[in-house]
């Protein structure tokens, strides 16, 4: 098969963060967004989206990405703000809290998806795939995930029984199971169908 080559930038005149969010789809935890500024040369043979690459693969890039991106930033927004805003919002909210800590002004925003809440008076692109075409979408999804991965990690260790190190949240039945069992946690997204129904 072959590796569809990452374009690197939109526009070459303009100073552009890539921006991708990881968790959407998860019972519990945050959600987190990256966002990244590449020098227009950055290339990496690895580099593509992080969900086709493997765990080892997404560490050593991220390492790369945040040694050799010109600015790069992670946002959170967490489980109770998930449930009052819902999680398109809360997307759109890690994304801009990414940006901010940024301490390069993008000129332009490349957005993975369809849809954005715009940031200021910044201009965005929203690019379906995106992660899978523009290299500094691709960066974004990377440290979005890592930094995700690493937290559910962590709060799998305050409670092993959920197996958040292995399924990271996502609705598995191991998952299900353990909500059946144990009930929710503080980490829990209420606004969501733990259960399936019957």
């Amino acid at each position: 098969m072959n590796q569809k080559v990452l374009l690197p930038y939109f526009n070459k005149n303009q100073i552009e963060a890539g921006c991708d969010e990881a968790g959407r789809g998860c019972l519990a935890g945050p959600v987190f967004a990256g966002a990244a500024i590449l020098p227009k040369n950055f290339h990496h043979s690895l580099l593509k989206d992080s969900k086709q690459l493997t765990e080892k693969q997404r560490e050593l890039l991220r390492t790369v990405i945040e040694q050799e991106a010109l600015a790069w930033a992670v946002g959170i927004c967490y489980p109770k703000e998930i449930d009052q805003i819902n999680i398109l919002n809360a997307s759109f909210t890690a994304m801009h809290r990414a940006i901010d800590q940024l301490f390069i002004n993008p000129e332009v925003l490349l957005i993975d998806g369809n849809r954005f809440t715009p940031y200021g008076t910044i201009p965005h692109h929203c690019i379906i795939k995106g992660d899978s075409k523009y290299t500094s979408i691709a960066a974004a999804s990377i440290l979005a995930k890592t930094h995700r991965d690493e937290y559910m990690c962590k709060i799998d260790q305050e409670y092993p029984a959920y197996g958040w190190k292995q399924n990271k949240g996502y609705p598995t039945r191991a998952h299900r199971t353990a909500i059946e069992k144990y009930g929710v946690t503080t980490y829990h997204r209420l606004s969501f169908s733990l259960l399936p129904r019957d």
